[in-house]
């Protein structure tokens, strides 16, 4: 028999969809709104709830990652000449690039 676990999470009401599983990236925020993923762990001390980093973009209307766009405003010994160089890092170890790796059933309220 297998559990159940039910989260709500609130979301921005123009982010887009969840995309599938392993699918591109778009932004939706259901990943980092659920909880905080290793480099929140390491670098923000945050263990559970909505990642502080989560930032709403108005002009693409879709969520980014702060600790990718700007780490030098969430962790203060990362000199702002660093951002960019930091950022690349941060988007490394949270597979920026691979797709969605958020296996989660949503269901609309």
């Amino acid at each position: 028999m297998s559990k159940t676990l039910t989260q709500i999470i609130e979301l921005h009401p123009l982010a887009p969809r969840k995309p599938e599983f392993g699918e591109h990236c778009n932004g939706c925020g259901v990943c980092c709104a659920s909880e905080p993923c290793p480099v929140a762990y390491l670098f923000l001390f945050q263990f559970k709830g909505r990642c502080r980093a989560l930032l709403w973009q108005n002009d693409s209307a879709r969520y980014l990652c702060g600790m990718v766009v700007s780490p030098d405003e969430y962790v203060r010994f990362i000199p702002k000449r660093f951002r960019e160089r930091m950022g690349k890092y941060f988007a490394s170890r949270i597979a920026t690039k691979l797709g969605c790796d958020f296996d989660a059933e949503l269901v609309d309220k």
